[in-house]
């Protein structure tokens, strides 16, 4: 339980500090921290699950596109001044900078290994991201022509 405490809080306050860096108005960089949170948590459950990190990268992209389109109606924001910051916490910083220390040290099929790893990692995070976009435009759609 501690560990997951530790994760919902240092996801939200990486990922306020990060929209203070982009300039995300002040009165949205608490929402813009839920909605961080929430993604990286879902990828951190589902990984302690033992689902793997790239599936686990696209539901928690998911979550955060969704998160970002509902606060942007409710809050009239653009979607991306909660979508950029929120999608921080999922990026493979720290698998990126194990890449580059295995091409340092000579490593290079590990490096290779690594880097395709990466690249598999940022695909499920922009797919991720992707389909919330579409399923989002595809309920306004539904909800337009409703009316």
């Amino acid at each position: 339980m501690w560990h997951l405490i530790v994760q919902i809080s240092l996801s939200f306050l990486g990922t306020i500090a990060f929209g203070l860096f982009i300039q995300v108005p002040v009165q949205e960089l608490v929402w813009a921290g839920v909605t961080g949170s929430l993604g990286w948590t879902c990828y951190w459950l589902l990984f302690q699950m033992g689902t793997g990190s790239i599936f686990a990268n696209f539901v928690g992209a998911f979550l955060v596109g969704i998160m970002g389109m509902l606060l942007s109606r409710q809050r009239k924001q653009p979607s991306t001044t909660f979508n950029i910051p929120g999608l921080v916490p999922l990026v493979p910083g720290a698998t990126a900078y194990q890449a580059l220390e295995l091409l340092i040290v000579g490593h290079r099929n590990a490096f290779v290994t690594k880097c395709f790893h990466v690249i598999l990692l940022t695909g499920a995070i922009a797919l991720g991201y992707l389909l919330a976009q579409l399923v989002a435009e595809q309920l306004n759609k539904n909800h337009y022509y409703k009316r």
